[in-house]
């Protein structure tokens, strides 16, 4: 039995088409290793194999309609959702592709995945151009920018007799990658990483009712904390003023003022890694004042705030393994960028066009380029979600 597995719970569900058959050889694996399944079986997978012989296989019961009753008064789509470790999804059709891409929620298995909080990995199985097709690559694309993992199809001949890319991933293929998620997320575990991630603007007041600031949502900084804690990676997000939903599983400490930053980091240190997205407001009024200034009476003067980044990179007794910086740039991107990562001393600077509306401030898009010591690598325009968990890969194959 292997130890990775014992214990997981997994939400197996099945979908329409021939290949349907070869979950039940899967099931039979991951029983083997001790894993407790719950079944899902779509209408359209029931054509293909019966509820008893999963029943047999899982030594459970298995979900097919979300309005039983009986069924749903004992473990609804909700809490089913919440008992798993991850959501395994195989086959699955074009037809699931898009309802998910869409966020269509009209049965059990597409409800349940719309409301789950958990890894969910793909196993499609289907024609070759419907494969090929443009609306199911795009729709695939949109699912792993939502952070779905997907494996294959594989090429090879299918049931309808032509050949090439739709065939769904082995049993054993499919068994070996569960592993390997598992796996990667033990090693992290057992290293017990610890990361911070600072996030959005801070607001410097001059008065009790103005202040100085910029347009940073914070969007970024979220999806990379929300990415980090997905690998297992204890985090602390420590988020200026935003209207942002928390990343679940993180942290989250709010503060305004870069000062009141500057110290939540200190506080959370030792960290293994730090992310500094947030945007500080470089300067702030030198003197505030109690009551709010009368307009002909205003004379600012600035002093700068406190550099997070270089702090951290510097913090001889506390430096954290990796430390990384977001240089946004409105021009000579890349100079300015590999200058800022020399003058701080930090590993890597991401550096982002904010010139350009698409992705700049407050867009739900990123384009982003990373410099390391040695070489530089693009990250191409697509969703903050998609950019956040591309670099926090990144970061994890920096540990492991």
């Amino acid at each position: 039995m292997n130890k990775l597995l014992k214990n997981k719970k997994i939400i197996f569900i099945i979908g329409g088409g021939i290949a349907a058959y070869k979950s039940l050889e899967l099931i039979r694996l991951l029983k083997k290793q001790g894993c407790e399944i719950k079944a899902v079986l779509t209408s359209a997978g029931k054509k293909f194999v019966t509820p008893l012989s999963i029943s047999s296989l899982s030594q459970n019961k298995v979900y097919e309609d979300i309005f039983d009753s009986e069924k749903e008064a004992e473990m609804d789509h909700i809490s089913l959702s919440r008992w798993c470790d991850i959501i395994l999804f195989a086959p699955v059709t074009a037809n699931s592709i898009a309802k998910l891409a869409s966020g269509r929620a009209d049965d059990l298995a597409s409800t349940l995945i719309l409301a789950s909080n958990k890894q969910v990995m793909l196993a499609p199985a289907m024609n070759v151009r419907m494969w090929l097709h443009k609306s199911t690559q795009n729709n695939i694309k949109k699912l792993l920018d939502y952070g779905y993992l997907c494996l294959g199809p594989v090429s090879g001949e299918m049931a309808c007799g032509e050949y090439g890319d739709g065939k769904m991933s082995s049993p054993e293929q499919i068994y070996k990658f569960v592993i390997n998620y598992f796996s990667e997320r033990n090693i992290i575990k057992d290293k017990k990483l610890k990361a911070l991630v600072t996030a959005g603007p801070t607001r410097e007041y001059l008065d009790p009712v103005r202040f100085i600031t910029n347009n940073s949502s914070g969007k970024q900084g979220y999806e990379i904390a929300n990415s980090l804690a997905k690998f297992g990676v204890e985090t602390t997000l420590i988020s200026g003023p935003s209207k942002l939903r928390k990343p679940e599983n993180v942290n989250i400490i709010n503060v305004e003022s870069a000062d009141q930053m500057y110290k939540q980091v200190k506080k959370t240190l030792p960290v293994d890694i730090a992310v500094c997205t947030a945007a500080i407001t470089d300067f702030k009024p030198d003197k505030y004042e109690k009551e709010k200034i009368k307009k002909n009476k205003i004379n600012l003067n600035f002093k700068r705030n406190i550099d997070i980044l270089e702090f951290l990179s510097k913090n001889n007794s506390q430096r954290p393994s990796l430390v990384i910086g977001f240089a946004a740039e409105t021009n000579n991107m890349l100079k300015f960028a590999h200058e800022k990562r020399d003058k701080k001393y930090c590993d890597w600077i991401i550096a982002n066009d904010i010139s350009n509306s698409d992705i700049g401030f407050d867009s739900d898009y990123n384009e982003v380029t990373i410099i390391f010591e040695n070489r530089i690598e693009k990250i191409k325009k697509n969703l903050k979600s998609y950019i956040a968990n591309k670099i926090a890969r990144k970061i994890i194959n920096n540990f492991i």
